[in-house]
């Protein structure tokens, strides 16, 4: 059986892909990778498909060898990796030898990272996905001693690629939806929600994370006597203390604080890269606007292939080969060597 063996692993790391999709009604959220663009990244590397699952990685990776040659692609927060003891780049697919053991530790940017296999993790399925969904009592953390089914690979050449990520680990500016709810708060408070920054909270993690204010915390005209009724990803609850707290992936799903607005699909990455300290800000935009921004961003995603790039050129795609000065390194190298005692 084709596997990868988890040797020692951080806490927080799970098998995840795009999570359940319509169990809301029955009180299920959808769970999934926290950074889904991830998700699209690591298929552009590896030339699969976005919904294959992948291993998420909170803030420290772990030793995993490999029972069998494969390819892995390595995305999301950058962190620092090695394959039988020598530097591999990020954002970028390897060949993972069998017996090989890849090192993988703590982020350097942002929070979450991702490890792809080719063919993707042939772990169970349960109502319709591989996700672990801890809230929801769906799968667990994985401890050192798993042993992660590898489906069959139809490209096991193709690897070597890296890509250049949507900077999305230092904070930045994050789209919102007005909803239902936003009318609850006052235009003063709207207009002091978009013009102030936010920093990013020590308290967070699957289900939401808690932002503070520059200034006084928010208040609505309804106080917090608002109805529970339905809430998604990307809900920004005002709590009873008055800081915005940002619905994750693995949310409850209903909830009774007011909500100001909604983080666009598109931008809740960079809400989830977010690492305690960092700074972000909340931009209101329509209806119209917001959708014309999915729909970009998705087309975006599902060509990110394009941008790839080989990690080292070969010769026979170099159409102006004849043109390169190709024995420079040669010389630099010869002229080191002799330079050595």
């Amino acid at each position: 059986m084709r596997a990868l063996i988890v040797r020692s692993v951080g806490s927080g790391v799970t098998v995840q892909d795009f999570g359940r999709q319509g169990l809301l009604g029955s009180g299920f959220s959808r769970g999934g990778a926290m950074d889904r663009q991830a998700l699209f990244e690591g298929a552009a590397l590896l030339r699969q498909k976005p919904d294959l699952a992948a291993v998420e990685m909170a803030g420290f990776g772990g030793v995993f060898e490999a029972s069998a040659d494969m390819r892995i692609a390595l995305t999301g927060a950058p962190m620092r990796a090695k394959i039988d003891g020598k530097s591999v780049a990020w954002s970028a697919s390897h060949l993972l030898p069998k017996g090989a053991q890849l090192v993988i530790g703590p982020a350097i940017l942002g929070c979450y990272g991702y490890l792809h296999v080719g063919g993707g993790f042939d772990t169970p399925v349960c109502l319709g996905s591989r996700s672990a969904h801890l809230a929801g009592g769906i799968g667990a953390a994985l401890v050192a001693g798993n042993v992660l089914p590898v489906a069959e690979d139809p490209d096991s050449e193709l690897f070597g690629f890296g890509i250049d990520p949507e900077q999305r680990f230092e904070g930045f500016t994050v789209r919102v939806l007005c909803g239902p709810q936003t009318r609850l708060f006052a235009d003063t408070e709207q207009a002091r929600f978009a013009a102030e920054s936010f920093r990013r909270d020590t308290r967070g993690n699957r289900m939401g994370v808690r932002f503070l204010p520059e200034g006084a915390p928010f208040t609505s005209e309804a106080g917090l006597s608002v109805l529970s009724e339905v809430v998604v990803p990307g809900d920004i609850q005002i709590t009873g203390d008055g800081t915005p707290f940002v619905l994750m992936t693995e949310c409850q799903t209903t909830g009774g604080y007011p909500r100001i607005g909604t983080v666009l699909q598109a931008d809740l990455p960079r809400v989830a890269q977010a690492r305690p300290g960092d700074t972000l800000r909340f931009e209101f935009v329509d209806f119209d606007k917001g959708l014309s921004i999915e729909a970009a961003a998705r087309k975006d995603w599902q060509r990110l292939s394009a941008r790839t790039r080989r990690l080292v050129r070969r010769p026979e795609e170099i159409p102006d080969l004849l043109s390169c000065q190709l024995i420079g390194g040669v010389t630099a190298g010869d002229d080191l060597e002799r330079q050595d005692p």
